[in-house]
């Protein structure tokens, strides 16, 4: 991956995670690759399916964000208002906040409207997760 290249790894079966993708795409007006992992060399990021069917990665060049994390540096990388959100959630107490969230809601994201069976992580995946 080139120093200065972007990508956002998410799960393309999700509804939810594509609702979200189709979204920061628009935000990020093309600046960021947006790919769902279905459609990835994942070897080559040194990644799997079973850790991107978790949690949304996000790689800068040699750096990796996860989750939230991954989400507030997406905000951040987009450079326009959403940027001072990506900054919130990144400072200390709220990203502690934000990272349980996440996994909350990446947990039940088959519950939540638009989300289908295929979402749900079984016990055993959300214990990896988080």
């Amino acid at each position: 991956m080139e120093a200065n290249e972007k990508l956002l790894i998410f799960d393309g079966d999700c509804a939810i995670c594509s609702t979200s993708a189709r979204l920061l795409k628009k935000i990020t007006k093309g600046r960021i690759a947006i790919e769902p992992y279905q459609r990835l060399d994942l070897a080559k990021y040194s990644l799997s399916s079973e850790l991107t069917s978790k949690a949304v990665y996000y790689i800068v060049g040699p750096k990796r964000f996860v989750a939230a994390e991954a989400m507030g540096q997406v905000l951040i990388d987009s450079k326009t208002i959403w940027a001072i959100a990506g900054a919130i959630i990144k400072l200390p107490l709220v990203r502690v906040l934000a990272k349980k969230v996440y996994y909350i809601i990446a947990a039940n994201r088959h519950r939540l409207p638009g989300g289908t069976p295929e979402c749900q992580l079984t016990d055993e995946e959300r214990g990896k997760a988080s």
